[in-house]
C-alpha cells in the first residue's frame, strides 16, 4: 500500500462531493472559534476539535456542523474559509472541485447575499491564479430548513448567479425531508441552466433516490449508497450511467454504514455504476480525498490503473466543458504512463 499511497498522492484528481464549511481545516475552525470566543461552543483548540467531531449519529453530525456554520460571521470569514479549502485540495493534487455551498445558512445569519457571493468568487479567482485549482459551486438547499430555505437558495442562485455556479443541490437530513416537495425549485434552477445534484439514499432507502431522479431530475446522486438494496434501481443507474458521489468514510462516521468493511461501494461497482469517490466533510470525518482513494483501493482491490480509472470517472461525471475534461483525462493518463515506465 505504501507504493499505492505515493501514487495516490501525486494522482491528478477531481472532487465532486465536498462541503464548503465541512472542509474547514481544524486550524481555520480554531482560528474562527478564537475570533468569536464567548459566542460559540466550538473549541478554539485544534486538538480538542477531534473529540468535538465525534458524531453519535447523523442528527448529531448536523447539530455540530451547524455550530461550525455559526462561526462564519462576515465576508472576510467566508473568503478565508474558501481560499483555505482550495489550498488543502490543491495540496492533494485536486485540479478541479465542485464545492457544495449553502448560501442560505450564511445569508440567514446576516451576511448579505451579494457580499457572500463576492467573497467566494474572490477566493475562487485567487485560488485559480495562486494555487492552480479551478473551483465551481453547487448551491444547495439545507433540507432541514424547509421550503423557505429552498426559495431563498433559488433566489440567491438566480439573482446573484456568480460565475462559478454550475449546479443546484439538496443536503441536510434525508429522514423526514421528502425530495418531491423541492421539485418546483429544481425545475426553475434547471430551466435556468443549473445542473441537478441532490443528496439521496444515504440515510434513507432507495425510494429517496428514485424521487431524486423522477422529481428533481438528478444528473448525479450525492451518496446514493442505498441503491445497492434495489436491483431495478441499480440497473437503471447503470444503463444511464448516472454518476454516484460516494463518500465511504463519511458514511461510517455518520453511522449510515456500520463499518468500512460493510460499505456497499463494491456492490455499486460490480453493478456497473459510474462511481466517483469523494471526501464530503473531510476534517470533520478525519479524512482527505487521498485517504478516500486509499479506502477505495482496499475495498475494490485496485492497483494504480484502477485508481487512475476512478480519477477518470470523476472527470467524466464533472460539469467541466469537454476541452477541459479531455485535458484533465490526458493528464491522468500521462501520470499513469509515467508511473508504469
Amino acid at each position: 500500500m505504501t507504493d499505492l499511497s505515493a501514487f495516490i498522492a501525486g494522482l491528478p484528481k477531481v472532487e465532486l462531493h465536498v462541503h464548503h464549511v465541512g472542509s474547514a481545516m481544524p486550524r481555520i475552525v480554531a482560528e474562527l472559534a478564537a475570533r468569536h470566543e464567548g459566542r460559540t461552543r466550538v473549541p478554539a483548540d485544534p486538538e480538542a476539535l477531534a473529540a468535538y467531531f465525534e458524531f453519535r449519529d447523523f442528527a448529531h453530525f448536523v447539530e455540530i456542523y451547524l455550530s461550525v456554520v455559526d462561526l462564519i460571521r462576515d465576508p472576510e470569514d467566508v473568503r478565508l474559509l474558501t481560499f483555505e479549502v482550495a489550498r488543502e485540495l490543491a495540496r492533494q493534487q485536486v485540479r478541479y472541485a465542485e464545492l457544495t455551498v449553502t448560501p442560505y445558512s450564511h445569508v440567514h445569519r446576516g451576511i448579505p447575499a451579494p457580499a457572500f457571493c463576492e467573497a467566494i468568487e474572490d477566493a475562487r479567482r485567487a485560488a485559480e491564479t495562486e494555487l492552480g485549482i479551478s473551483l465551481r459551486w453547487c448551491f444547495d438547499i439545507p433540507g432541514e430548513a424547509g421550503l423557505p430555505a429552498a426559495e431563498q437558495t433559488l433566489r440567491i442562485a438566480l439573482d446573484e448567479r456568480p460565475d462559478g455556479l454550475v449546479s443546484f443541490g439538496l443536503g441536510g437530513p434525508e429522514v423526514g425531508v421528502p425530495r418531491p416537495q423541492f421539485k418546483p425549485y429544481f425545475d426553475q434552477a434547471r430551466a435556468a441552466g443549473l445542473r441537478s445534484v441532490p443528496h439521496a439514499g444515504e440515510t434513507t432507502g432507495p425510494g429517496t433516490i428514485w424521487d431524486a431522479l423522477r422529481e428533481l431530475g438528478a444528473e448525479r446522486i450525492g451518496h446514493g449508497i442505498s441503491a445497492a438494496q434495489d436491483p431495478a434501481l441499480l440497473e437503471h443507474l447503470a444503463e444511464r450511467q448516472i454518476p454516484m458521489e460516494v463518500c465511504p468514510t463519511s458514511n461510517v462516521r455518520t453511522r449510515a454504514v456500520g463499518s468500512i468493511e460493510e460499505h456497499p461501494l463494491p456492490r455499486l461497482v460490480e453493478a456497473g455504476l459510474l462511481v466517483t469517490v469523494n471526501s464530503d466533510d473531510p476534517p470533520m470525518f478525519g479524512t482527505t480525498l487521498n485517504d478516500e482513494y486509499a479506502v477505495a483501493a482496499r475495498l475494490l482491490d485496485l492497483d494504480a490503473a484502477g485508481l487512475a480509472g476512478l480519477a477518470r470517472n470523476a472527470v467524466t461525471a464533472s460539469f467541466l466543458a469537454p476541452p477541459e475534461r479531455d485535458k484533465l483525462t490526458a493528464e491522468i493518463d500521462a501520470y499513469l504512463a509515467a508511473h508504469r515506465s
